[in-house]
C-alpha cells in the first residue's frame, strides 16, 4: 500500500498538511463571520477538503506545492468536510457557492469572488485574483 499512499495520500494522515502553508483550521461556523469581516482588508482562501477522497488529496497537494501568496495578501483556511459538513453547508448558503469537494473559494469584501473545484483548483489563478 505504500506506493498507493504516496500517489493518493494516506487516509489516516490525510487531514495533516506538510506544505508549511499557514493554514487556519476552519472548525466553527462563527469563523465565517470573522472571515467576512476580515476579507475587507485581507482576502480569505477557503479550501474544502474531503479527507477520504484521493482526488481531494491530490488537489490539496498540488495547491500547496504551487502556493506562492504572501501571508499579508491572503489568509488560507482549511476545512475538513468530514468533520465539519455543517460549516460547508453554511458556506454554500452565506456565499452562494454550490458545495463541491474538493473546492476552493476566494472571499474578498465579504463575497465569494472566485471558486473552483477538482482539477480546476489552481494557486496561480487565485494569486492573480488577489492582485
Amino acid at each position: 500500500m505504500g506506493l498507493f499512499n504516496n500517489i493518493f495520500g494516506d487516509s489516516e494522515n490525510s487531514n495533516k498538511t506538510t506544505s508549511g502553508l499557514p493554514w487556519k483550521q476552519l472548525t466553527d461556523i462563527q469563523q465565517l463571520n470573522e472571515i467576512t469581516e476580515e476579507s475587507s482588508t485581507t482576502p480569505a482562501i477557503i479550501f474544502k477538503h474531503s479527507t477520504r477522497c484521493s482526488i481531494s488529496r491530490m488537489a490539496l497537494k498540488t495547491f500547496e506545492r504551487e502556493y506562492a501568496i504572501d501571508a499579508d495578501n491572503a489568509t488560507p483556511y482549511f476545512l475538513d468536510l468530514l468533520e465539519h459538513r455543517d460549516i460547508s453547508n453554511e458556506i454554500a448558503s452565506k456565499f452562494g457557492v454550490q458545495h463541491q469537494s474538493p473546492q476552493l473559494i476566494l472571499i474578498k469584501d465579504g463575497k465569494a469572488i472566485y471558486h473552483s473545484s477538482h482539477s480546476d483548483i489552481d494557486a496561480g489563478t487565485v494569486k492573480g485574483k488577489i492582485a
